[in-house]
């Protein structure tokens, strides 16, 4: 069945498998966080690459006595068409203490997966869709209503047009904004501006685009001409997995229509025109095989960097470098 997101939180169906695709992370991570997640004491993550390298582990987890506990849900991220068969399966098992919710990127109409959901009775597929500017002013309005701290429609601006059009960048400039004020009754543009300018940082900004273009070389000058410190390297991983998405976004695009500056003219928000042509190479250098791959692997750069601040950034160099390869 076809759900839109507010039927989901909505819903009295006892349905356990859930499909969410489409563009919009930040949306994707609300839903769990406020929906599912205080439901279930035990959830599971996968990336549909990890089952797939063990199949019968996966089966056996699932299927073993010390899974079946009361309160579990199972998330399998970057799901394509490949795990459809696999869901075929598990539905037939008709596992009513498992709840299962798949995390795609955009699935195009053709989709296997996407047409199983939203074609059978007892499967339930939602698709998150971009966010204009007004729904992430309601968003960042409604933040400071409930801190009870006054803001101007100045401001209001200022946070949302840092997001870039993501809900995902907009709640990480909010969270930074929360730690900010903390027990404060107010807080200043100027403040906004200097809690949000690292998200803009042009020298990051740089690094990223030209690491993500495979130029090596103007990747290591950008390096040696910054003095990057460990509270860079959140940012900086952050910003890999901002433009990763991107990058993720427009390689669909071309897939679908072939015709490179189109795909460019067309994307929204806008690319810069300084940016497109280091666009264009990220595109031609990264498949869509190979950008999921990579968005897998900043996520686990990101865990290993807070795990170990004392080589945070010994662990972002090696990751850039490599990345940078022309032969990766």
């Amino acid at each position: 069945m076809i759900f839109k997101t507010q039927d989901l939180v909505k819903t009295t169906y006892k349905i356990n498998m859930f499909l969410f695709h489409g563009v919009n992370e930040g949306h994707k991570e609300e839903i769990l966080e406020n929906f599912f997640f205080p439901k279930f004491k035990n959830v599971f993550k996968y990336f549909e690459k990890e089952i797939f390298t063990n199949i019968e582990s996966f089966y056996n987890e699932i299927l073993s006595k010390s899974f079946f506990e009361k309160d579990k849900l199972i998330i399998i991220k970057n799901a394509s068409d490949k795990i459809r068969n696999e869901i075929e399966i598990l539905k037939e098992k008709k596992l009513d203490d498992i709840n299962i919710i798949l995390i795609s990127g955009i699935l195009d109409k053709k989709s296997k997966l996407r047409n199983l959901f939203e074609k059978e009775k007892n499967l339930i597929s939602v698709g998150f869709y971009s966010d204009n500017n007004q729904t992430l002013s309601t968003i960042a309005k409604s933040f400071f209503l409930k801190k009870k701290v006054p803001i101007s429609n100045e401001s209001i601006n200022l946070i949302v047009n840092r997001a870039n059009g993501e809900r995902i960048n907009l709640n990480n400039e909010l969270e930074k904004i929360e730690s900010f004020i903390a027990d404060k009754k107010k807080i200043s543009i100027e403040e906004i501006y200097s809690i949000t300018n690292l998200s803009e940082n042009y020298s990051i900004n740089e690094l990223v685009d030209n690491c993500l273009a495979k130029n090596k070389q103007k990747t290591i000058y950008i390096l040696n001409e910054n003095n990057f410190s460990f509270e860079d390297t959140i940012i900086i991983i952050r910003t890999f997995l901002i433009k990763s998405k991107r990058l993720l976004k427009l390689s669909q695009n071309f897939k679908d229509n072939k015709n490179l500056d189109k795909t460019i003219l067309n994307f929204k928000p806008p690319i810069f025109w300084k940016d497109k042509d280091l666009v264009k190479q990220q595109i031609k250098n990264w498949s869509l095989n190979k950008t999921y791959e990579l968005i897998d692997e900043i996520n686990k750069i990101e865990l290993d960097i807070k795990k170990n601040s004392l080589n945070s950034i010994n662990i972002l160099l090696d990751f850039i470098l490599n990345t940078s390869k022309t032969n990766n």
